[in-house]
C-alpha cells in the first residue's frame, strides 16, 4: 500500500492519467492525495473532477484557490457562469455539474495524517501556526463552507484585506484564512501576505520571506506537503514539500511517495506554444 500526493492539476487530465500509469497506482491498495487547483487552464478540467469524483472513496482534496473560485461561479446566474473561460463552463453546464460541485465544495482546506506523519494544504500555513492551530482554522471555514452560509462565504472570500489575526470575526476572519491557505507565497515576519510576490525565491522584495522559513516559523509536528506555487519548483526541505511543478505552463506533473524516505515521481506536462503565467 503507497500514498502519493500530487501537485496541481490544473485540468491537465491526460497528463494525470500518465502519471497514475508511471506510478502504478492500484485503488484496490494505494491512496492519493491532490494538493487542490484541480481545475482551470488545463482544457480538461470536467474529465479531471469526474476521474477524482469516481476515485473518491481512494482519495484526499485539499481546495485551492482555483477550486474555491468555481465554487463561486457556481452559485452565480447562468448569464454570468458564461462569462467564465470555455474549460470552466463545461464543468459548469454539464448534466453532471450538481453532483460535482457539491463533491467539491464538501473537501478539506487542509489534510492531517498523524499516522503516516504527513501534512496537505494547498499554498501554505501562517509562520505561527502549528499543525494543530492550522487545523483548527482549517475547520471553521470547512464548517462554514459546508453549511448554511456557504454561498455568502463564497460571494465574500474575494480580496486581499484583512492580514490575518486572531481577533478577527465573521467574514473577514474566514477570508483572511483562505488567503492563508490558498494563496500563500511569500510574507513579512509579521505574517502580512505578499501577494503580489510570484517568483521564485531571491526574486522577493526585501523584509519578505518564503511562509515555510520566515524568520521564528513555529516548529511544526510533521513535513508539510503544498502546490500553488510553480515558480517555485520542486522544494523538499525546511519541513516542507513543494510539489507544484508547472504541469499547466509545459512542466512538469510530480507525485510524492510518502513515507519515511520520500520519492518522486513525475511525467512531462502540457506542451506550451507561448503564453504567460498567471496566478497559480
Amino acid at each position: 500500500m503507497a500514498t502519493y500526493a500530487i501537485g496541481d492539476l490544473q485540468g491537465c487530465h491526460d497528463i494525470l492519467l500518465r502519471l497514475l500509469e508511471a506510478i502504478r497506482f492500484d485503488p484496490a491498495k494505494d491512496r492519493l492525495w491532490f494538493c487542490g487547483d484541480l481545475v482551470n487552464r488545463g482544457g480538461q478540467s470536467l474529465e479531471t473532477l469526474k476521474l477524482l469524483h469516481s476515485l473518491r472513496e481512494h482519495i484526499v482534496v485539499t481546495l485551492g484557490n482555483h477550486d474555491l473560485s468555481l465554487l463561486a461561479i457556481a452559485g452565480r446566474r447562468p448569464d454570468e457562469q458564461r462569462r467564465v473561460n470555455p474549460d470552466l463552463q463545461r464543468v459548469l453546464f454539464d448534466d453532471d455539474a450538481t453532483t460535482l460541485i457539491e463533491w467539491l465544495r464538501a473537501q478539506k482546506l487542509m489534510h492531517v495524517d498523524r499516522e503516516l506523519g504527513f501534512a496537505m494544504v494547498h499554498a501554505g500555513l501562517g509562520p505561527k501556526w502549528t499543525i494543530r492551530i492550522a487545523e483548527a482554522r482549517a475547520q471553521e471555514v470547512e464548517e462554514r463552507l459546508q453549511g448554511e452560509g456557504g454561498a455568502r462565504l463564497l460571494k465574500n472570500m474575494y480580496g486581499d484585506k484583512p492580514n490575518w489575526s486572531p481577533k478577527l470575526e465573521g467574514v473577514d476572519r474566514w477570508r483572511a484564512i483562505i488567503n492563508i491557505f490558498t494563496r500563500m507565497r511569500y510574507c513579512t515576519t509579521a505574517g502580512r501576505i505578499a501577494f503580489e510576490e510570484k517568483g521564485r525565491p531571491g526574486t522577493q522584495k526585501p523584509g519578505l520571506y518564503p511562509w515555510f522559513s520566515v524568520p521564528g516559523t513555529v516548529e511544526r509536528e510533521m513535513p508539510v506537503v503544498f502546490g500553488h506555487w510553480s515558480t517555485l519548483g520542486l522544494f523538499q526541505g525546511l519541513g516542507v514539500h513543494g510539489l507544484d511543478t508547472g504541469a499547466v505552463w509545459g512542466g512538469k506533473l510530480t507525485a510524492l511517495e510518502l513515507g519515511p524516505e520520500p520519492r518522486v515521481h513525475q511525467v512531462p506536462g502540457r506542451v506550451v506554444v507561448g503564453g504567460q503565467r498567471g496566478e497559480d
